[in-house]
């Protein structure tokens, strides 16, 4: 009788491991599930525009969002240089010569910064490019271009950088639009 109770024991503790194992399994697997499914606080965006002899200019970029926080004059302080987005610089790669805000900007890759204000913004376009997007040498400006500001109907909770049909530049986010026109130089 004792021998069968020890066996009983035995096979109660082998199932036992058994399912701890299982369920470590399954839990070791929801777990990277789940990383695989977390998206970036700060998503990557694409803004081009192709002008009509084919030629292109493209802008790579973050797209922060305003999580219940205040943008302009909180988050990105005005009359400070910002990134123009969030995590590594914003940057601008153009296979030809552009005007941009009557700046010129020969064929290329730069960084775009912009220097938000409560009622004027300007547009830096950098030299120094592939740096995170806090690292700012203001000797390596190509160009600042004062840029239009407008107000948004109604605010946008993630930051978009667009072109429209016209290659106008518009940097959206919150309540607030800064554009500048962006031509290629003939």
């Amino acid at each position: 009788m004792e021998r069968q109770e020890k066996m009983t024991e035995e096979n109660a503790m082998r199932q036992n491991r058994s399912w701890i194992l299982i369920l470590a399994a399954l839990t070791a697997l929801t777990a990277m599930m789940l990383a695989q499914d977390k998206k970036p606080l700060s998503p990557p965006g694409t803004a081009s525009f192709t002008f009509a002899d084919g030629r292109k200019v493209t802008i790579d970029y973050s797209r922060p969002s305003m999580r219940n926080r205040k943008i302009f004059g909180g988050l990105v302080p005005y009359d400070q240089v910002w990134r123009t987005g969030a995590n590594a610089a914003t940057s601008l790669r153009t296979d030809v010569d552009l005007n941009i805000g009557g700046a010129t900007v020969p064929k290329g890759s730069y960084t775009l910064y912009t220097l938000p204000g409560m009622s004027s913004w300007q547009l830096i376009i950098n030299k120094q490019t592939g740096q995170w997007g806090t690292e700012y040498d203001q000797a390596q400006d190509l160009a600042r271009v004062p840029m239009k500001v407008t107000q948004r109907p109604s605010g946008l909770e993630t930051f978009t950088i667009s072109f429209d049909s016209a290659a106008m530049l518009k940097l959206e986010w919150d309540n607030t639009i800064a554009s500048v026109d962006v031509q290629e130089k003939k």
